[in-house]
């Protein structure tokens, strides 16, 4: 609808409206994304990868560096931005280059990048894998896999399995260690905190597997062929 005005405008004034402060304008909220520049700046943290000395003679030292999104507000996030391997062994130099630029492109493309872990997890070494604190490792890359994991769990993107166990398991778990300790001349192994003679763990991968009473018991997962 159009309005004619005959008179000369001398002077005007604007009308804001009244904002409840439910209706206050939000802020934009900043995601990751892969044309976001690289501050000069960024917050790492280094993680050391030591493998038994016939995978590989020298240690890997694992730098992954995280931005800062929408820093001092509510919305304030910490997101992975790239990461870089360093180790003495140059066999590995070919590969080890280029998992770090994908993985990089993939954190900077932003998203859920918590599948990172899975896939390189999968990956298996046609000689086996190897022991490792404990655990056994399907490869290398798998084992990279847990640092990714572990960083992950640290800034917030992925939570941690073994923290705040159900109440009922925990206590189930202790006491069955406590049993089989009791009960059996065997002794704990230092780097794992389990039976020196238990079994891997077909679900957790964890060498905690011990049998009492003829059932299979994981000491670190729960997991049990009794139920």
């Amino acid at each position: 609808m159009t309005i004619k005005i005959d008179n000369k405008i001398v002077s005007y004034t604007v009308n804001k409206p009244d904002l409840d402060s439910d209706e206050l304008p939000v802020a934009e909220v900043i995601q990751m994304h892969e044309a976001l520049k690289r501050p000069d700046k960024l917050i790492g943290s280094t993680y050391k990868l030591k493998t038994p000395e016939h995978v590989s003679a020298h240690a890997m030292y694992i730098t992954i560096n995280d931005i800062v999104l929408n820093e001092g507000t509510n919305h304030e996030i910490r997101r992975p931005f790239e990461v870089f391997i360093n180790s003495k062994n140059m066999d590995h130099f070919q590969w080890i280059v280029a998992l770090t630029r994908i993985m990089s492109a993939v954190f900077r493309k932003g998203g859920d990048v918590t599948f990172l872990v899975e896939e390189l997890r999968s990956v298996f070494d046609p000689s086996g894998g190897y022991w490792n604190k404990g655990k056994l490792q399907q490869s290398l890359v798998a084992e990279i896999g847990d640092v990714i994991e572990e960083h992950l769990i640290g800034i917030g993107m992925l939570r941690d399995p073994n923290q705040d166990p159900d109440t009922a398991t925990a206590e189930y778990i202790e006491q069955k260690k406590e049993e089989y300790l009791a009960n059996n001349n065997d002794s704990v192994d230092e780097n794992s905190g389990y039976p020196a003679s238990a079994t891997t763990c077909k679900k957790c991968a964890v060498k905690a597997t011990i049998l009492m009473d003829g059932c299979s018991t994981c000491l670190n997962c729960g997991e049990s062929k009794c139920g």
